[in-house]
């Protein structure tokens, strides 16, 4: 076979793959709710989805892992970039603890060292590639997560968070002001979400 007759078929058969795929399309559902703009790419993988309750407006891109047995919500207008985790539990303390006993715990008996617990993310929050959202996590609406962040823990509407653990190095509102002042005419698009109350 030719070089280039190869390259034809290489170019043909990504661009299938890419059709029939990984092509993301709108309209998702979610806890019994039609959800006509949520978009999930088929390269992420989802557990324990019945567990996971998504917004409309969501996205979430290829190659994430979402492991949702411990409850996880997704506010609306999230965007999920690619390779991230979310994952709410973590069990490697347990395994180096009982060894090969891990195996054959009792089911109703606590299991040392596990940690567990939900993940929510509130509205209109981005969470950027490589990071990592774990057990017992809240972000509040707004939220930037800088790309390769390791998340965990309670943080206030519009925080900016980055490094390993992450912590807060600014507020959404800056740079939303700047591109309010910018396109003034959106404004009351930005206040119907970002001057929402926050539930308890």
């Amino acid at each position: 076979m030719t070089t280039t007759l190869r390259a034809i078929l290489n170019r043909w058969r990504r661009r299938l793959a890419r059709a029939l795929l990984y092509r993301i399309v709108f309209g998702e559902r979610s806890q019994g709710r039609a959800l006509a703009h949520t978009r999930i790419s088929p390269a992420t993988c989802i557990e324990h989805e019945d567990r996971l309750t998504l917004g409309d407006h969501v996205y979430i891109g290829p190659f994430n892992f979402i492991e949702a047995s411990g409850g996880i919500t997704i506010g609306d207008g999230v965007q999920i970039t690619s390779h991230c985790s979310l994952v709410t539990h973590a069990s490697h303390r347990t395994q180096r603890l009982l060894g090969e006993g891990y195996a054959n715990w009792p089911a109703n008996r606590e299991r040392p060292g596990w940690i567990a617990g939900p993940i929510h993310i509130g509205a209109y929050s981005f969470i950027g590639p490589h990071s990592l959202i774990e057990a017992n996590t809240r972000l509040g609406r707004g939220t930037l997560v800088c790309a390769g962040s390791f998340v965990r823990g309670d943080y206030p509407d519009f925080a900016i968070l980055e490094g390993r653990p992450a912590r807060i190095v600014g507020d959404t509102r800056r740079t939303d002001d700047r591109l309010l002042q910018q396109y003034p005419a959106f404004k009351p698009l930005y206040d119907a979400w970002a001057a929402e109350t926050t539930a308890p």
